[in-house]
């Protein structure tokens, strides 16, 4: 695949959205030309849809092109597809259905000048529901966490970044709604800058199709995943910890009440050492990779 040409390329995956995709598209590129964009494309990466999604937009405008899954794969594999099709040097990601306004785009422009990644980070009021506000802020806490960074939005899928950055970890990223997660903090554990961009975004039209008990589960396992890739310690010291102030807390009952040194309470201290020493091995493996990586 040849450099990229263009400026932008505005990946917008799209499933069973063929009621809101071509006024989405109309729109944006009203919005870039408004701007003053001339070297862009708009990416309609069709994920299998059955409504006729991709012929809504089908020769819509000479910039749009169209790029068709033979089944649905999911919203990960379809931003895989336009991050492997892109001929832009910046990609801008956005959702087909409405939600994401293309007014913001210059401030994801400028500020990838600036950054590696732009993420647009959604008020409480844009959160379809107390339930998905409070997930949210439970990913972005853990994700905080794990980056030793502020995360303020970890799910958004409103963002910019360079392509040959995206393609660096196309590997990593999952074919399901996680792929915003993976990618965050792959970024931030690999030592890239990452910055958030506050934006407001409507209610969508229509049902969400993420699910909140089984993708919110995929996001958590997501989470941990990449810990474990970048920095496993921060999994193993705080289990570690637990089994150790057990092993305390129940040799203190037993000292109080039987005036002995259990053999649970050596069980509890042993493994806490295991662990903790299993967490030193994998954090030097995570180290190791991630110099091969750099080196490569």
């Amino acid at each position: 695949m040849g450099a990229p040409q263009l400026e932008l390329s505005i990946v917008i995956p799209a499933y069973n959205e063929a009621k809101s995709i071509a006024g989405v598209v109309e729109r944006l590129a009203q919005n870039l030309e408004g701007q003053g964009h001339t070297s862009y494309e708009i990416l309609v990466v069709d994920d299998g849809s059955k409504d006729g999604t991709a012929d809504q937009v089908r020769g819509l405008r000479p910039q749009v092109r169209v790029v068709e899954h033979p089944y649905n794969l999911g919203n990960g594999a379809a931003v895989k597809t336009g991050i492997r099709q892109a001929r832009g040097a910046l990609l801008i990601f956005m959702d087909a259905d409405g939600q994401h306004d293309p007014e913001d785009i210059p401030r994801f422009v400028e500020g990838c000048r600036r950054f590696d990644m732009v993420v647009g980070a959604r008020g409480r009021g844009s959160q379809a529901g107390w339930h998905r506000w409070l997930a949210n802020a439970l990913y972005n806490y853990l994700a905080s966490y794990v980056t030793g960074r502020p995360v303020a939005d970890l799910t958004s899928g409103f963002r910019a970044m360079k392509c040959d950055l995206a393609r660096r970890y196309l590997g990593l990223l999952p074919n399901g709604f996680s792929y915003p997660t993976t990618i965050t903090l792959s970024l931030m554990r690999a030592g890239f800058s990452v910055n958030y961009i506050p934006i407001q975004a409507p209610r969508r039209q229509g049902k969400s199709k993420i699910k909140l008990l089984s993708d919110g589960t995929k996001f958590l396992l997501v989470i941990m995943k990449i810990c474990m890739l970048f920095s496993p310690l921060k999994i193993f010291l705080p289990v570690s910890g637990y089994l150790f102030l057990m092993g305390v807390g129940y040799y203190g009952y037993t000292f109080v009440t039987d005036h002995r040194f259990t053999n649970m309470s050596m069980l509890l201290f042993t493994t806490a050492v295991m662990v903790f020493m299993m967490g030193l091995v994998a954090e030097q493996i995570a180290q190791m990779r991630s110099e091969r990586a750099e080196a490569s």
